[in-house]
């Protein structure tokens, strides 16, 4: 039976390594990072559900940070389609390139989303898994950044992003909840992931309002959420 300790040790070793990276920029820059630690391996695995496993679907990652989710969409791609993440912070952008060489990385702010992809010859996105931090935005800009995830995504993409047990009924996120259905046809929301630090539940929205109507069918819309 072969031997794999050596590699369960180098990947708690890169996962310590990224708490570490993680924590010291939320520290150095709390409202921007969102969060004190990296989603968990439970939670991100929800996260990626809607991402087909056939086919080769657009993929675009938001507030990727250490890359905690960016792996399991990767596994779950496997090479097929393609795959971006955009990320504000320099630091978090910068070791997301290192570790993930294959992904194409954009450090910049989610609000351009439709020019930075446009200048990459992207046209639409199947599927769109966010990891910002939703409660600490103010309205105009939850607003400015799904209204920019909106207008990229294909007429039966999905959305995914989460929120935290312990903020869900504060006014920011219940200002979200009701922007999410607003701006989508179907919003469902999993069960909470007790295991996160701290506990967090998955949004799945489908088919932004904006391009209902568009007679195109994506990988994602066909895509059961297993």
């Amino acid at each position: 039976m072969p031997d794999d300790t050596n590699g369960e040790t180098t990947l708690r070793v890169d996962e310590a390594s990224e708490r570490g990276v993680f924590l010291r920029e939320f520290l150095r820059t709390p409202f921007q990072v969102g969060a004190v630690a990296p989603s968990s391996r439970r939670l991100a695995a929800a996260m990626v559900e809607p991402v087909p496993r056939a086919g080769g679907p657009v993929v675009v990652e938001l507030g990727p940070g250490t890359g905690a989710v960016t792996h399991h969409i990767g596994a779950r791609l496997a090479g097929r389609g393609r795959q971006l993440a955009v990320e504000l912070n320099p630091v978090l952008a910068a070791q997301l390139g290192r570790q993930h060489p294959d992904l194409e990385v954009i450090q910049a702010d989610a609000q351009q989303l439709p020019t930075l992809l446009q200048g990459r010859g992207v046209a639409e996105v199947d599927v769109v898994v966010s990891g910002l931090p939703w409660a600490g935005f103010d309205s105009v800009t939850q607003q400015a950044v799904l209204g920019a995830v909106c207008t990229v995504m294909a007429a039966d993409g999905v959305f995914v992003t989460f929120g935290y047990g312990l903020s869900r009924w504060t006014r920011p996120a219940r200002r979200f909840r009701q922007l999410l259905r607003r701006e989508f046809d179907e919003v469902v929301i999993g069960q909470m992931v007790m295991c996160n630090l701290p506990p967090a539940f998955v949004y799945y929205a489908r088919r932004p309002a904006c391009k209902i109507g568009t007679p195109t069918l994506s990988p994602a819309a066909q895509a059961p959420f297993n």
